[in-house]
């Protein structure tokens, strides 16, 4: 069968599956639709987390950043299976315990302030916008490329599907959603790559593949560092970002993913603190099978696509060029007219562009592999796209209906509550569609503006929030405040207002905006820390409640009010 039949038979049926699956666990109650009745097991909510985890980003743009960038790359890599170690062993269980749905309901609490509870929604807002507009993006990509439709129209589908499926289930339709996509994302992930290990190197375990040799006798990573240099790239195995910007931007990485709001409200799923250190146990398994297999898809992919294009004719390219040229994300300009692309490091002589976003989807084609595997992973990017776009939108939905309407108006009904909620998710998705067809960036870069934003404004408030009893609700609203806005200011300047002048010279302590969010975590830090030793300490009570967190005993279930 061709390509495109296979990919609507596969597509069809995972989305069948899930469509089923959020009709058949319908939120019939706020709880139901905010933390999925908080009854969720271990082993599903870590199935559910690895799935709400693995975005777009992930799936579709990380090796595609490897692929390109090399070494550089590896950033990515570091930075997020780093953060999630550090939100499993210093903040879930604490966060669990304390029993609220949501950042924002903790902030508030926390520092006995409807302000600061505010200001956290404002945070959770900026963090997941950011965010859900990567994902639109993925989504738009895959459906330009299999519908052969320009990726505005593939964004506009992709809106119309999450629409459906997220507004309707709320967290408990999305949880059992995502433990069916987990298994879609990985499978379709792993499929390829332990292909195409064994096509270039004969090892099926394509982590083992990636140090192997060709058939040849030439080590991949040497061939490939090869090749590059004579196209004039850096090697391969080569690092050309300062070490200051690869440091900040990991510590980003990290410590925002600590602080993003739709990975920590899962962990208010499940019945007991006890299942929430089980279940982040088997996310980070989970994890691990995807994000030790990206840098061999990566250079895989890099070295199979400079070999497929470099010095051919353009009239004979492959037919995987011609067909995604059709999303113009593939660019071929014959600039010295003679008829053979040359790909070279030189942006001005360079006549084949190819956007990093598109590497993993194309591997397969770039490879020659059998079209059922390069359908399964179409249905695969769409699962992990799907995912997390559906769970930042129940997180920015939450912080609209629970957070703010219900902050002002308490007595307001379990039924307009919900109402509240599902406009709210229907407004985002309209607005991250926007995003996702103007993106200020690559999936991945626009994601790791959302940790960036993440780590500058929650990590600090929250880590001071259990383990400081000093910090109080003056320190952590300034510290918030201060933190984004330097951070978002930054993002700004340098990716809308004056994009011209985005290079390392320019950039502050030689920081780019992508790391930028350490330094705003850093500056939050130290405004709530300073501003908290000149203000009165909180409340006493506060006090004993920050002390009875920390204590490693159970908990009940999830309070509601």
């Amino acid at each position: 069968m061709e390509i495109l039949t296979w990919t609507y038979i596969l597509v069809g049926l995972t989305f069948a599956l899930y469509i089923g699956i959020a009709i058949w666990t319908r939120a019939g109650s706020t709880k139901e639709f905010y933390v999925a009745g908080g009854g969720v097991s271990p082993l599903a909510n870590g199935l559910a987390t690895a799935a709400d985890w693995m975005s777009a980003a992930s799936f579709i743009s990380m090796a595609g950043i490897i692929s390109f960038a090399g070494y550089d790359g590896s950033v990515y890599l570091m930075g997020w299976t780093g953060g999630y170690v550090l939100l499993a062993l210093l903040l879930a269980p604490y966060l669990r315990k304390f029993g609220k749905f949501t950042v924002p309901d903790f902030v508030g609490d926390r520092y006995y302030s409807t302000t600061a509870k505010i200001v956290a929604v404002v945070c959770a807002l900026f963090i997941s916008f950011t965010y859900v507009a990567g994902q639109m993006r993925g989504v738009g990509i895959v459906f330009s490329r299999y519908l052969e439709v320009p990726i505005e129209w593939g964004v506009v589908i992709g809106m119309c599907i999450v629409f459906f499926y997220a507004v309707l289930g709320g967290m408990k339709g999305i949880t059992y959603t995502q433990v069916a996509q987990y298994c879609v994302l990985i499978f379709a992930y792993m499929v390829p790559a332990i292909f195409i290990s064994m096509q270039l190197t004969g090892n099926p375990i394509p982590q083992l593949g990636l140090g192997g040799d060709l058939a040849d006798g030439t080590p991949l990573l040497a061939k490939l560092d090869g090749v590059l240099s004579e196209l004039g790239f850096a090697e391969y195995t080569s690092g050309r970002k300062g070490m200051t910007d690869v440091f900040m931007i990991t510590l980003a990485l990290m410590v925002g993913t600590a602080g993003l709001p739709h990975v920590i409200v899962r962990f208010f799923t499940v019945p007991r603190v006890k299942d929430a250190r089980l279940s982040a146990g088997y996310a980070l398994v989970f994890i691990a099978i995807l994000y030790t297999t990206a840098p061999a898809l990566a250079a895989f992919g890099i070295y199979n696509t400079i070999n497929s294009t470099s010095e051919k004719n353009i009239s004979a390219l492959p037919e995987w060029v011609n067909t995604w040229q059709k999303t113009n994300l593939i660019h071929v300009d014959d600039k010295n007219g003679d008829g053979k692309v040359q790909y070279l490091a030189d942006p001005v002589a360079n006549e084949l562009s190819i956007d990093r976003d598109i590497m993993v989807l194309a591997s397969p084609e770039i490879a020659q592999l059998p079209n059922w595997v390069v359908g399964l992973v179409a249905a695969g990017a769409m699962a992990a796209a799907l995912s997390t776009a559906a769970g930042l939108l129940l997180v920015i939905s939450t912080s609209v209906s629970r957070d703010l309407f219900k902050t002002f108006k308490p007595d307001i009904s379990e039924k307009k509550e919900l109402r509240i909620a599902r406009i709210a998710a229907a407004g985002a998705v309209i607005l991250a569609g926007y995003f996702g067809v103007n993106p200020p960036g690559f999936v991945a870069q626009v994601v790791a503006f959302a940790f960036g934003l993440a780590a500058a404004s929650f990590f600090p408030v929250i880590i001071m929030g259990i383990f400081s009893s000093r910090i109080n609700k003056e320190g952590a609203i300034a510290g918030m405040l201060s933190g984004l806005v330097f951070t978002l200011g930054y993002i700004i300047f340098f990716k809308f207002i004056s994009p011209e002048l985005n290079t390392a010279e320019n950039w502050w302590f030689g920081v780019s905006p992508e790391g930028i969010g350490s330094i705003g975590m850093i500056l939050n830090f130290v405004v709530c820390i300073t501003i908290s030793k000149f203000t009165p300490a909180p409340p006493q009570e506060v006090q004993e409640m920050i002390q009875e967190i920390r204590i490693p005993r159970g908990a009940g279930k999830a309070i509601e009010h």
